[in-house]
This record gives structure tokens, sequence and C-alpha cells, in this order.
């Protein structure tokens, strides 16, 4: 069974900086990427930066120069780097392995709150 879990969020006042991880567990069959997506308060779950296996990157418009995403596939591991956060950074953050062809995996997602 695979298992993702999240960790480093947490509440940071704006401008300030967090490291979000994500390490996946079990056996993954079939992984194209790995990724980062938030859901904030009342609005729909969105895509923040996702990661191939061959370490091509992808951001939102509105994370872009402030996000960087960074994978370690011995371990299976993925990260956020996330600089001069502004308050409307405020959510719920969910790492999720995107799989060529079956079921994606999703974590539990860990909060970050940027105070202003």
């Amino acid at each position: 069974q695979v298992q993702l879990v999240e960790s480093g969020g947490g509440l940071v006042p704006a401008g300030g900086s967090l490291r979000l991880s994500c390490t996946a567990s079990g056996t993954i069959v079939n992984m194209n990427a790995m990724g980062w997506y938030r859901q904030a308060p009342g609005k729909q779950r969105e895509l923040v930066a996702t990661i191939t296996r061959a370490g091509n990157t992808n951001y939102a418009t509105s994370v872009k120069g402030r996000f960087t995403i960074s994978k370690y596939n011995a371990e299976n591991t993925v990260s956020l780097q996330m600089n001069d956060l502004k308050p409307e950074d405020t959510a719920v953050y969910y790492c999720k392995i995107i799989r060529n062809y079956g079921m994606d995996y999703w974590g539990k997602g860990t909060q970050v709150t940027v105070s202003s």
C-alpha cells in the first residue's frame, strides 16, 4: 500500500520561508511525476508545482520565482522550498504521485498559514 507523508507546514509571517517535504512509501509502479497542490478555504485544489522523473519542472504562474520543487528518486521524496511567502499562499498543501496510468496517490496534506 502506497502512503505519502507530508511535513514542514506551519505559521510564518509574510516574506518568510518554509520547506515542505513528502516521502512516499510502498511499491510505486509507473510513476511519471511528483507534485504539490494546494487548496485554500472555499477554493478548488490547484497545482503548485510538479517535477517529472527526468527532472522537468512545471510551476503555477503565481509561485514562479518564489517556489522551488526538488526530488530525490532513490528515496521517493519531493520537497518544495517556498520563499517570499504571501498571505494568499495560505492553504493546505498536498503531495501527489502522478502515474502514467492507474490511480494517482495523494497525501493527507499539511497546513501552511502566512500572516500579513
